[in-house]
This record gives C-alpha cells, sequence and structure tokens, in this order.
C-alpha cells in the first residue's frame, strides 16, 4: 500500500502589495502546513513580508536562505557549485515534509516561473509529490501599472530582457523589438542604460523602482543616479515610444524630396563565421551607414549603436529585401545590406542587382565590398583543397531545377575539377545530397577525397575528412559544406587535404550512361 504524500504548491504572491495576492494564493497560503520562503544573504524575504497576514499560527515555516548572492564563493565549484548544494539541500528539507503527508507552500514574488527561485525546487521535487503551481501578477505589469502607459498594442513584439546579457546583445535587442521589459537590474544598470541609448531608445525609457510598495517611485532612465538602483526595479519601454520616434524604427522609407542625391547603397559580406573574419572595410562601411537591411541572423551579427536602424526579414524574400534598401537609398539615406560569407557567392549581392535593373533605381549606386566566403574558411581548416581548379555549386532547387544540377554535377565531375559544394541539405531538403552522392559516384572513384566542414568558425565546428562512398549523406544538414576532390586532391600523412595546381594529363573523356549516350546521338 503506498502511503499518501502532502501536496507541493508553488504560489505566486504578485509584485509587492498584499492587496495583489490572488484568492486562490491567499487560500493555500492560509491553510498551509508548512510555509517556505527564500531570502538573500542578511535579508528578510520579502515574500514572507507580502503574506505574513496570511500565514497560520501554526505553521511550520521553513527559510531558505541563500548561502551567496553574486559574489564571491570559498564553495569548491564555485557560485554555480554553491546554489546548487543549497537547492539540493532545499529541496530535501521540503521533500521531509512532503513525505510525512504535509501540504507545503512555497511562496514566490510576481510569479512563481517568472525568473524565481522556485522553478528549482519544481525541477527537484514534481516528479516525486503532487505539484501545483498558482500564477501571480508578475513585477513587469505592476510597474507598466505604475507609469500608466500602454506596453504593446496590436501586433507589437514585446520582449523581455535580463540585464545582465552582454551590452551589445543587449542593444541589438532593444533594437529590433516594440515594447521592452529589462529585469535584474543594480549593478548591471550603466550597461544597460549605455545599450538604451545605442539602441535609440533610451529617450522614452522609464525606471520604475518597488512597484506596487509603499515606496514606489518612477522616472526617465536618463535621470536615475546608478548608484541609487536596488534589485526590486525595472525599465519599461513600451512599444508606443518606438512608434513616436521621429524616423520610425520600422521598414518605412522616407519620401523622396524633389532634387534630393539618391545615396549609395552598400552590399558587404560578414564572413562566414567569427567577427575576427569580418574585414575592416565592410567594419568602417557598417560603422558609417544609418540603416543595415537583411535576413535577421545577418542582420543580428551588426553592432547596434545609437543612429542605426535595423531592417532584419526571413530567409525567402531576397528581392522585396533588395527593393526596401534600395528605396531607402533613392530616399538618400546610407544603407547596406549584408550578407554571411561574400556576398557575390550565392549571396545579396545578385539579388541587389537584379532588383536595381528597374529603371525606378538608376540613380542608386551600388557597391559590392567582398567578405570571406564559407569554402574559403573549411579550405584553410582542411588544408589546401582548393589550391588547384575548382568550382562552387549551391545544390538548393528553389531556385532552378533539379534536373540542371544533377547536368552541372555529371559536367563538373567530368572535368576534373575540385567541387565545393553550398547549401547540401535542409530541413526541408533531405534527399538533394543522397542523390548528388550517386551522381558523383557514377563518374568519380570510390576513394575521391571529401571534406565535411560544419560551422567552421563557430563553437560547434567540425571538420571530417572522408571519402565519396564513405560520406554518411545523412548525417549532412544546412550547417555543412562539402569539398568534393579531384584526381589532383591529396591528404597528407599529416590529415592535410591538398590539390595540387598542376595537371600533368588530361582526364579521362567524360563517359556518358548509356540512356545519355543514345540521347545525344538521336
Amino acid at each position: 500500500m503506498t502511503t499518501p504524500t502532502g501536496h507541493f504548491y508553488g504560489v505566486g504572491l504578485g509584485p509587492g502589495d498584499p492587496e495583489l495576492i490572488t484568492v486562490k494564493a491567499a487560500r493555500l497560503v492560509a491553510s498551509a502546513d508548512v510555509v517556505a520562503y527564500h531570502a538573500g544573504v542578511g535579508k528578510q524575504s520579502n515574500a514572507r513580508r507580502i503574506a505574513a497576514d496570511l500565514i497560520p499560527a501554526d505553521a511550520i515555516e521553513e527559510e531558505l536562505r541563500y548561502p551567496v548572492t553574486t559574489g564571491s564563493t570559498a564553495h569548491p565549484g564555485g557560485y554555480a557549485g554553491a546554489i546548487a548544494e543549497f537547492y539540493e539541500e532545499s529541496a530535501a528539507r521540503l521533500a521531509t515534509h512532503l513525505e510525512a503527508g504535509r501540504t507545503v507552500v512555497l511562496l514566490a514574488e510576481g510569479d512563481p516561473l517568472f525568473y524565481g527561485s522556485f522553478m528549482y525546487m519544481h525541477d527537484r521535487l514534481a516528479d516525486r509529490f503532487p505539484t501545483e503551481i498558482v500564477p501571480g501578477v508578475p513585477a513587469f505589469a505592476a510597474a507598466t501599472a505604475a507609469v500608466a502607459s500602454p506596453l504593446v498594442r496590436q501586433t507589437d513584439v514585446l520582449t523581455i530582457l535580463p540585464g545582465t546579457l552582454p551590452e551589445p546583445e543587449l542593444a541589438r535587442r532593444l533594437a529590433d523589438t516594440d515594447g521592452a521589459i529589462i529585469m535584474k537590474l543594480g549593478r548591471t544598470f550603466p550597461a544597460v542604460r549605455s545599450a538604451l541609448e545605442q539602441a535609440g531608445r533610451l529617450e522614452h525609457a522609464l525606471y520604475v523602482e518597488r512597484a506596487s510598495m509603499p515606496a514606489e517611485r518612477w522616472l526617465p532612465v536618463s535621470e536615475v543616479d546608478p548608484s541609487s538602483v536596488p534589485y526590486f526595479s525595472l525599465i519599461v519601454v513600451t512599444g508606443d515610444s518606438r512608434h513616436a520616434e521621429p524616423t520610425g524604427r520600422r521598414a518605412t522609407v522616407p519620401a523622396t524630396v524633389a532634387g534630393s542625391t539618391a545615396g549609395e547603397l552598400l552590399v558587404v559580406g560578414l564572413g562566414p563565421g567569427p567577427d575576427a573574419w569580418i574585414t575592416p572595410e565592410v567594419t568602417e562601411a557598417l560603422a558609417s551607414v544609418d540603416h543595415v537591411v537583411g535576413y535577421a541572423p545577418y542582420v543580428n551579427r551588426v553592432p547596434q549603436r545609437a543612429g542605426l536602424t535595423r531592417h532584419a526579414s526571413g530567409n525567402t524574400v531576397e528581392l522585396d529585401r533588395s527593393r526596401l534598401a534600395l528605396d531607402l537609398a533613392r530616399a538618400g539615406e546610407k544603407v547596406a545590406v549584408v550578407s554571411g560569407g561574400d556576398a557575390g557567392v550565392f549571396g545579396m549581392a545578385a539579388a541587389v542587382l537584379e532588383a536595381a535593373e528597374d529603371p525606378a533605381y538608376a540613380d542608386v549606386a551600388v557597391r559590392v565590398l567582398p567578405g570571406m566566403s564559407a569554402v574559403q574558411a573549411v579550405a584553410a581548416r582542411a588544408g589546401a583543397p582548393i589550391g588547384g581548379d575548382f568550382a562552387v555549386m549551391s545544390l538548393s532547387d528553389r531556385l532552378k531545377p533539379w534536373s540542371v544540377i544533377e547536368r552541372r554535377l555529371r559536367a563538373v565531375a567530368a572535368a576534373d575539377l575540385v567541387l565545393a559544394i553550398y547549401n547540401p541539405a535542409s530541413r526541408s531538403r533531405t534527399s538533394q545530397v543522397v542523390e548528388a552522392q550517386k551522381v558523383l559516384l557514377e563518374h568519380l572513384p570510390t576513394d575521391t577525397v571529401v571534406v565535411v566542414g560544419r560551422d567552421v568558425g563557430r563553437g560547434e565546428e567540425s571538420l571530417e575528412v572522408t571519402t565519396l562512398s564513405g560520406l554518411d549523406a545523412a548525417s549532412i544538414d544546412m550547417k555543412c559544406l562539402l569539398i568534393i576532390g579531384s584526381s589532383g586532391t591529396r591528404r597528407s600523412a599529416s590529415g592535410a587535404v591538398w590539390t595540387s595546381r598542376s595537371t600533368p594529363t588530361a582526364p579521362e573523356p567524360f563517359a556518358q550512361p548509356s540512356d545519355e549516350r543514345s540521347r545525344a546521338g538521336s
């Protein structure tokens, strides 16, 4: 027979005002056998203060006092080790009560699952004991009520950000959203203020301290003394403020004024990965423009700064993106379109120049700035596989039919060229690399050297050297670039892959399959 256990409740108490506790939360606290709450080093629990009048006189109280904050600790595992040990010990204390059949209520400021400590107890106890979570009013809801300003409207996007993010990342996210809430201030406030300024959002950012509490106050972030910022504070950046900015932050294009001079449109390559691979020329260009246009992951790589407006979009709207950039440049704006790798290698340069054929953009000068391409990065990691003649192809059949791709694969194999393959697979394209391998094996030796580079230049980088027959096509994804060797490609004793610069004899004539020969002679 199974012994009944107690119920575990994570109860949100709201932001501080006891009158903002929900009816359900009040009922559970008032009937609890055990009331638990977290407390900071040398501080009284704010959660207990909020619920003080509801705690039964005969309830067992469990104060879970943190051993450290974010400071130094003598724990051998450092801060992370000390906190993990604390959570384990706290969970064990609560488990003892639950095993005895007692109802345990763990108090949580705001909402239990919103930057709260309750979630760590939930991780350790919910699979062992019946558990229920009671939501609470989050602090940002009380803050926006205090400043009495709509946070977001209609299709506005709200982003909640921890102030502990690196300053450049925080600035980027602030520039890319409509409304924002910034939590976790305190010592992070100076960097947060700087990020707001870089994103052009400082003027309309409001600082709220101790929302819903007796000591509540709010004022513009620009007027806050950084040394006075407590933990119970946050910043509200309303969506309305974004639309109110004179220049606008959406993809709107200024009206072209008669007699105005069209600006120059730059198309730049950011390289395949780390910032160190961005050329000084591109860095200088990006520091001078007012608008950056591109596929969102590439726009995200451009540091945010004051005066810069970002226009990020999806991966299949190249011509729309190009026209937006051209319209901005025609209106006299300084604009850069960004691509990963080199903009001229399966990048935005061709799309921009195609859109620029429209006579409406005759006055817009387009200049392409080179970047390091992915094939160069993978080749360098492997050695020198493109030291001789080579070809570059994309296996994506979004812009060309597979029949064209297959014909070109056969032609490259016949010409005995090293072949670099971009876009070998994606979530929706899983068969192309399998088919390409079959086609190439019809014409190339099974031991042809193959290099597989994945995420080269990034933290997850890997490089594999295999053969054409040994290539595991099922393992290839959208993060890979393949280099298929020629007859002159070798792997040295050190593991480096290289291709001879000389070709002493002509390759054998291309042997077409019998069905193709018959069609060619008909």
